[in-house]
């Protein structure tokens, strides 16, 4: 009994540490949220338990304050400076020092929420490579010159070093094929829609997942110079640089928080001399003047606002990962996207089916599916998806047998069937040649097929355009905006689905670094760029660019990890509508800032002409945080 008793005790525990570990990570809004319920308990507790409630009050300033007044106290000792932070724990005891616990008490309250709100949405928007580095191998098998294998630790790779790569593996360094053929999946480095064939000559890279064949490498870049670690490297990059817009308001909030307190230190003396007033009148105008001027509105005037116009875009499946990047969106130039999987569907699907005269097209479709039925090859098998569109039953080949490279061998119905690329066959009619010339300027893959040594059909294959790419791209060409396609595709190929999305300009042919060359010149030329992607390789234009946005469904886990911005439903449609979303919310937080700042502006003016008393000042201070916070929701409709 004792013993099945111990495996419950021991989930106990663990269930336990995640609790513990959940509360941890929100703790900053469970004490603020906590404040404002000690403050309003202790406000219908006043008038009855005054004693009380002060208590409490000062519970609320404790709880609510600690961690805002820890973080001002170690700027002050570390930095020598002095920021918001201190400056509001400063007016809430001044306004509690002269009696007025419950303005104190709110300013905490709304301050610490405020700040729990905006360390919750910082949380979410940093990036993790673990999953990205994951996909790096740990070890390597390399062959010496007498053929004997020993398996190395991936820092101790060289170049020249030969690599045995079997099927299934990731390769583990960027190198060159010396012996063997295989596809292999490189969509993560490269983008391309189809696993592309390997044969001697042909360059591979680091992290990408070899196929059914095995394959000899010659280590041509390791460790730190190959394709895969410089992702890493780029992501790392840009997650380390701080924005200007950043620098700028930490800028002013020190030399706002310096001299509002600065210009209180003076008001608790020279009115009494310069003025004639009494001491009693030149403290309390100095109170008042700390809690009308104290920046609670202005810090209000961004985080609501933010908050709200994030959730608006979630329920629309937009998912913002900071309110950074509204600001960002509202100002960008240049929208610049990847192909494959994002302006394409990303598998190809069969866009041609030419049977040669005097063939049936049932019959060639029912005869090509069955053949290909066995392969799980992305041609064989939108081939086999187009004959199951059209309720096609297939039936099972005899004798398969695949031409490397090339295309397979099958005996169909008693006759001799090869389905294949067009260099498989060796007698092709000029009539069959232009034809697959003309599909191929195109942009699309063309195979044949051959019965009783006849060619008797051509197909067309292409990975096509999402059926809203063209509309989204005309509406962002309508708003003033540049768009530019990115892809490492083929030019043919990366023109072709250009023209049908009504895309200008194009850069073909990229790996991840030339992307991010791409986006560097984009910027510097036009200003700030939103890229749009799904794939491992598109990562490092992703975090390079001013917002990177990730398609949600079809995205890779590291392009959703580096993204800004996310698209759940990988639907198209939400990009200017999350532009036009961030461009509100620009307008509305500079609304509240130029309220917030007259407000301040004229309690500060009332007080200096001795018509403002302090219930009247926090009233008109808090008042204008209300509106700002119920103007910033707005954007929730």
């Amino acid at each position: 009994m004792e013993k099945n008793l111990k495996p419950l005790k021991t989930d106990q525990q663990s269930s336990n540490t995640i609790r513990f570990e959940k509360l941890k990570r929100h703790s900053e809004m469970i004490a603020a949220l906590g404040s404002g319920l000690i403050v309003l308990i202790a406000y219908f507790l006043m008038p009855t338990m005054p004693k009380t409630s002060i208590i409490l009050y000062l519970l609320a300033f404790v709880m609510g304050g600690f961690v805002k007044a820890k973080e001002g106290i170690e700027t002050l000792v570390q930095e020598k400076e002095i920021d918001v932070n201190l400056l509001m724990i400063i007016a809430a005891i001044g306004a509690a020092a002269i009696g007025y616990w419950l303005e104190g008490a709110v300013l905490i309250f709304i301050f610490s929420l405020s700040g729990a709100l905006e360390s919750y949405t910082e949380a979410k928007s940093e990036r993790d490579l673990s999953k990205l580095m994951k996909m790096k191998p740990e070890t390597a098998r390399v062959v010496d010159e007498n053929g004997v294998e020993r398996e190395v630790k991936i820092e101790q790779l060289q170049e020249g070093d030969l690599l045995i790569i079997r099927p299934g593996e990731r390769i583990a360094a960027d190198g060159i094929v010396q012996e063997g053929f295989s596809s292999v999946e490189q969509a993560m480095i490269t983008g391309e829609s189809m696993p592309a064939e390997k044969e001697l000559g042909d360059e591979v890279y680091a992290g990408t997942m070899n196929g059914s064949g095995s394959l000899i490498v010659k280590v041509t870049r390791a460790g730190e110079d190959s394709v895969f670690a410089k992702i890493i490297r780029h992501i790392e990059q840009a997650r380390n640089e701080v924005p200007a817009s950043q620098t700028r308001i930490e800028r002013i909030e020190k030399v706002y928080a310096k001299a509002i307190l600065s210009i209180t230190v003076l008001l608790l003396f020279l009115p009494h001399y310069l003025l004639d007033w009494s001491w009693s009148e030149t403290v309390y105008r100095a109170m008042v003047f700390l809690v009308v001027a104290s920046p609670c509105a202005l810090v209000a005037s961004i985080m609501p606002a933010v908050l709200s116009a994030i959730s608006s875009g979630a329920r629309k499946g937009i998912l913002f990962k900071s309110g950074r990047q509204l600001e960002l969106l509202s100002d960008v130039k240049v929208i610049a996207f990847d192909k494959t999987g994002t302006l394409t569907k990303g598998k190809p699907v069969v866009t041609d089916f030419i049977p040669a005269q005097g063939m049936d097209s049932h019959e060639l479709l029912t005869a090509l599916a069955s053949i290909e039925s066995l392969s799980e090859h992305p041609i064989a098998k939108a081939i086999v998806q187009k004959a199951q569109t059209e309720g096609i039953r297939l039936s099972r080949p005899a004798h398969l047998q695949a031409i490397t490279g090339l295309g397979v061998e099958a005996e169909y119905l008693g006759q001799r069937w090869r389905v294949g690329k067009p260099k498989m066959f060796v007698q092709i009619t000029n009539e069959i040649q232009e034809l697959v010339q003309g599909l191929e300027m195109e942009g699309k893959t063309t195979i044949l097929a051959e019965r009783a040594g006849q060619i008797v059909g051509v197909v067309a294959l292409r990975d096509t355009l999402r059926d809203e790419a063209n509309t989204m791209v005309q509406q962002l060409k309508k708003m003033g905006l540049k768009v530019v396609m990115l892809t490492g595709d083929q030019e043919v190929t990366a023109k072709t689905i250009a023209k049908e999305a009504g895309i200008d300009q194009v850069y073909s042919n990229l790996l991840p670094e030339d992307k991010v060359k791409a986006v560097k010149e984009l910027r510097q030329h036009y200003g700030k760029v939103a890229m749009i992607g799904d794939g491992v390789n598109d990562a490092p234009a992703l975090a390079t660019a001013n917002v990177g946005v990730a398609m949600g469904g079809a995205g890779s886990d590291v392009a959703l990890e580096t993204a800004d911005l996310v698209l759940m439903n990988d639907e198209l449609s939400k990009i200017p509508q999350a532009i036009r979303l961030g461009k509100r919310t620009q307008r509305i937080v500079k609304q509240n800032m130029v309220f917030a700042l007259l407000v301040i502006c004229s309690l500060i003016l009332a007080n200096f002409l001795q018509e403002m008393t302090l219930p009247f000042g926090v009233i008109g201070h808090e008042g204008s945080t209300l509106l700002v916070i119920l103007n910033g929701l707005r954007l929730l409709r």
